[in-house]
């Protein structure tokens, strides 16, 4: 590895005390020439006597044509023209009053300067192509062969070391925290290993990472060599020169200090990205100073963008089984949800399972205050208590830690379940959400040295990081840590997630097309319903008063059975005449407007009450009344109607020698999570009736609807619990029913939501 340009740090959170691109100064196995827009030399490197046999002096403020011929400084003059960052070669010789000495000349441009870097090399000669071709050709060839990922980036290390020679070739990957790990090495056999060692990401900071993803490759062939500072024509010009391009930028001595403590003295490094981003590193490192040639410099930067190309086709190949595979569920799992009627059964109970979705082994399903719970979970108050903290602390519409007790402490009550969290938030508004859990899984990190060692507080309480001293293997035990959340289990989960507000759009639109074909139709049915009613009376009842004269005038012509006939005839018109007054009714009921007042309803209540008497004697000892009932908004006349059905369904559906009636109601706060969930009132009537079976519960609201037949329990069209649902809902509340068979009934209903 390469701390790159680590320099001390004197607090925590403060950037370092000089930027790693301005550092002044060079190192000395060449020479920097740092020119203006005119061409003209404005810093230069304090050691051109050492390879042009003029003092820095000499050079400063003239033009570049004092050194190199005009075709030269013509096609650096090109340079100017290029973007920055971007690198032109050239094989130079330049005389000296030694005679003619010869250069590797890097050009490239920054923001306020053109920097001509020289390397000195033996001739004019370079590589051939066939001689590049010859040593590349075939490490690319056993690359492009190679589909496992481990065997892949040890042959990268293997072809590495037959082209530096050096003593040690590691590939590093970095994780998603900057920190990393070598997961290939190839090296002398009687060094170390560090295959399989992890590196803390201070070793690499940030800054460092952020040049390899610009400069591709790093060289330094001596840490001890003093470094060479740039020096102005003025030395008053303290403007910095960019290095961050610059093949020969200095090396910070924390740097030095940290390859020393490695017993390394030589490092080539070529960056791996994937992506656009910094995957890794190919790391060479030499026990002894050992210069490369600038084509073979070139040549390993090459085979690092062709590893980097095959890197990805690597990484792909290993993970795109797993991707297809998540896809196709996703998919399969999409397809049930669209389809199904219940939202939460489409969720939990469909293979593939919810799980399976993003490898997780338990889910919670949270629907404002509904939670279902799938799989190895923490216990529903357990997850409620993490919402309400995800409420308060993550705004994100999807989150995922593999240690969520480390930010969550209250979870390590449940690590064995849910130690790593993916959070999907499916809406803004509402407390919608899913969050899968992966249980803790206790890991064995091998380090190259003990991390912390680099990190030292102060009395005052600052830091200040040092180069570590060993790198021998140190373990540490990680708990309370899951396997960690892949980013194509999180993009799964995101899909998702649109997914379902894709399929949440189109059913309510769906649902308001059907909303205002059914207010049609029922506005029409209504009206049928009122006119069909209406219209069946007037036959209805000359059916009766027909039959009634038969029966009275030329009962003598009938015989017997002529009568009964007559008799059935009379019966079943006044039983239509009853289902039509029951139909009408409703269907007025359809088009009525409540007439809401401020209504007392125990006065309400006994007019009930002495109407049901004056018909069914002893009624008003049946009927118990625990306390007064309080007065609300109602329409007075509909709701008489409804306390009269559910008092005569209760006297009339009773089996009991004494039939016990019991009105009152329950207030807010005395309601308990048997009752549905109201701020008003809720109001009963319970009886000891013979019950209902629970399958009917709903049955019974129906029109028309009877448990029995006509004859039994005294008859009754099976219209009055229809018509008190309606009038209910009029009010915009609720009616239902609890019953034991051969216990009683009782009926609830509020007068508002």
């Amino acid at each position: 590895m390469s701390p790159e340009d680590i320099t001390a740090q004197t607090t925590s959170g403060n950037n370092h005390d000089q930027p790693i691109h301005l550092s002044g100064s060079i190192q000395p196995h060449g020479l920097l020439i740092a020119l203006n827009a005119e061409l003209e030399i404005w810093q230069v490197s304090n050691n051109t006597q050492n390879y042009l046999d003029q003092q820095p002096q000499e050079l400063l403020g003239q033009p570049l044509s004092c050194l190199l011929a005009t075709q030269q400084v013509t096609a650096i003059k090109q340079c100017l023209e290029k973007k920055i960052g971007s690198f032109t070669t050239f094989k130079i010789p330049i005389t000296t009053i030694n005679g003619d000495r010869y250069f590797d000349a890097i050009v490239h441009r920054t923001s306020n300067a053109l920097i001509l870097e020289l390397e000195p090399r033996d001739s004019d000669d370079e590589v051939s192509f066939l001689g590049f071709y010859g040593l590349v050709s075939e490490a690319i060839a056993k690359l492009q062969n190679t589909s496992n990922l481990a065997e892949f980036l040890h042959l990268v290390a293997t072809e590495y070391r037959k082209i530096t020679a050096f003593d040690r070739v590691m590939v590093y990957q970095f994780d998603q925290q900057g920190a990393g790990s070598v997961v290939a090495e190839v090296k002398r056999e009687d060094l170390p290993p560090y295959l399989g060692l992890h590196y803390p990401a201070t070793d690499i900071p940030e800054p460092a990472r952020q040049l390899y993803t610009q400069c591709l490759q790093r060289f330094i062939p001596n840490f001890p060599a003093q470094s060479v500072e740039l020096i102005s024509q003025n030395s008053a010009d303290t403007t910095p020169v960019d290095l961050s391009w610059a093949v020969l930028r200095s090396v910070d001595p924390c740097c030095v200090t940290y390859h020393q403590n490695m017993g390394v003295t030589a490092i080539l490094v070529i960056a791996l990205i994937k992506n656009q981003q910094l995957w890794g590193l190919i790391s060479c490192h030499h026990q002894t100073p050992t210069y490369l040639a600038y084509e073979v410099r070139k040549i390993c930067e090459f085979l690092g963008q062709i590893v980097s190309l095959e890197l990805g086709h690597k990484v792909i190949h290993s993970e795109l089984d797993y991707e297809v595979r998540l896809k196709s569920l996703q998919a399969e799992f999409v397809e049930l949800i669209s389809q199904a009627d219940n939202f939460i059964d489409a969720l939990i109970k469909p293979q593939p399972s919810l799980l399976a979705l993003v490898n997780a082994t338990g889910a919670a399903v949270c629907l404002d205050n509904e939670i279902t719970l799938v799989g190895a979970t923490p216990n529903i108050e357990q997850v409620r208590s993490l919402i309400t903290w995800v409420d308060s602390q993550i705004s994100e519409r999807i989150f995922a830690t593999d240690s969520l007790p480390k930010q969550y402490p209250e979870a390590i009550e449940f690590k064995n379940t849910a130690s790593g969290l993916l959070l999907l938030r499916i809406s803004q508004i509402q407390r919608y959400y899913i969050l899968w859990f992966r249980p803790e899984v206790v890991q064995t990190i091998n380090w190259a040295g003990n991390p912390n060692e680099s990190i030292q507080l102060q009395a005052d309480g600052s830091v200040i990081f040092y180069p570590r001293t060993s790198f021998e293997k140190w373990q540490e035990i990680v708990q309370l840590t899951s396997l960690p959340w892949k980013q194509c289990e999180i993009d799964n989960a995101l899909a998702l997630k649109n997914a379902i507000v894709g399929i949440v759009l189109s059913k309510a639109e769906e649902l308001a097309k059907i909303n205002q074909e059914l207010e049609r139709s029922n506005h029409e049915l209504a009206s049928f319903a009122y006119a069909a009613s209406h219209d069946l009376k007037e036959p209805l009842r000359g059916i009766y008063n027909f039959s009634t004269i038969l029966i009275e005038d030329y009962a003598q012509v009938l015989d017997e059975d002529g009568i009964d006939y007559l008799q059935t005839v009379l019966s079943l018109s006044v039983r239509m005449e009853t289902l039509i007054n029951s139909l009408l009714r409703l269907s007025q009921l359809g088009q009525t407007e409540t007439d809401l007042q401020l209504t007392d309803l125990n006065e309400l209540l006994n007019q009930v009450i002495e109407v049901i008497s004056s018909s069914r004697q002893d009624t008003e000892s049946y009927i118990h009344i625990p306390r007064p009932l309080p007065t609300v908004q109602c329409d007075s006349v509909l709701l008489n109607e409804v306390f009269t059905n559910l008092i005569i369904n209760a006297l009339k559906y009773n089996d009991k020698p004494e039939p016990l009636i019991e009105i009152g109601f329950i207030s807010e706060r005395e309601s308990d999570n048997a009752l549905k969930a109201t701020s008003f009132p809720v109001f009963y009537v319970k009886d000891n009736g013979i019950g209902i079976q629970k399958h009917h519960y709903q049955t019974i609201f129906r029109l028309f609807k009877r448990l029995h037949s006509q004859e039994k329990y005294g008859g009754g069209t099976g219209a009055g619990l229809a018509i008190s649902k309606k009038i209910v809902e009029l009010h915009n509340g609720q009616i239902w029913v609890e019953s034991s068979v051969g216990i009683g009934s009782t009926f609830y209903f509020t007068l508002g939501q």
